[in-house]
């Protein structure tokens, strides 16, 4: 602009600049964001496979044969089975043994069966610590251990140490229920990650419909495991809670992953190589 005697003015030619000049920051800001986004997107899918990666299908999605071995790794290996199942063997054990043949009554028998039980997840979680491995599995599992048995030691009843397992199975069943209903169902998602497909098999009908059936087949498992044990828990059958605990924990676990393994390879097969 100019002034009235046709001069441009210094004022003008700095406001001039400064809009130029916040016109140019909008334009960097807008690219910066454009360029997050596909890094935020990036990164997302990444930690997502990673988290896919630990999940128990993810050491049988991509393997082309399924050998005992492999089941083995899903569910842990031979010390992750151990870790899962017994500290709830040894509680029912224990509490089985003084309750029905060393004649103590029911509370009497609850804290050192608690204590057993307790005990040996710490031993175990100690000795993932000390051999430097991976803690993770066996942390988990002791703090299961620890808040069922405050549960337990706080109602003084036995049969409340299987409690904490309702509202997880009840969780789980909830939230994958809620994937298909949203139409991401969440065994398609793991899948779809684990064999570099990430959400691709979206397109197709074929696997989002198996990859809906896979995830109310988990579905139905836990919630199978809520229909058989919550009436042993309202009768206060402790021992037949105790054991069918047990068998639908990691052998029907086990189970469930070589089924899916198998309708995943049916669907996700693998491209012939290029040549």
């Amino acid at each position: 602009m100019t002034s009235p005697s046709g001069a441009e003015t210094p004022h003008d030619d700095h406001a001039e600049d400064a809009t130029d000049a916040a016109a140019t920051g909008d334009a960097v800001t807008d690219d910066a964001a454009n360029d997050a986004e596909p890094d935020l997107k990036a990164e997302f899918a990444r930690q997502f496979s990673q988290a896919a990666e630990r999940s128990g299908l993810g050491a049988l999605a991509r393997d082309e044969q399924l050998t005992g071995r492999d089941v083995l790794a899903a569910v842990g290996g031979v010390r992750g089975i151990l870790e899962a199942l017994l500290p709830g063997l040894v509680f029912l054990v224990v509490y089985s043994v003084l309750t029905s043949f060393a004649g103590q009554g029911a509370q009497a028998a609850l804290v050192p069966a608690l204590v057993a039980s307790v005990g040996l997840a710490i031993v175990f979680t100690a000795a993932r610590v000390i051999a430097k491995g991976q803690p993770t599995q066996a942390i988990a599992g002791l703090v299961g251990v620890l808040l069922s048995a405050a549960l337990a030691l706080w109602s003084g009843d036995a049969r409340d140490n299987y409690v904490l397992g309702f509202f997880t199975n009840a969780g789980y069943a909830l939230a994958l229920l809620v994937s298909v209903f949203v139409r991401w169902p969440a065994i398609g998602l793991i899948v779809g990650f684990l064999v570099g497909d990430g959400t691709a098999w979206r397109a197709e009908r074929r696997k989002v419909r198996l990859a809906q059936f896979l995830t109310l087949a988990w579905v139905g498992f836990f919630v199978l495991r809520l229909v058989v044990q919550v009436p042993l828990y309202l009768v206060d059958n402790v021992q037949a809670l105790g054991l069918t605990r047990l068998l639908m924990g990691v052998p029907l676990y086990a189970l469930m992953l070589v089924f899916t393994w198998l309708v995943v390879r049916a669907a996700w097969a693998s491209k012939p190589a290029a040549r």
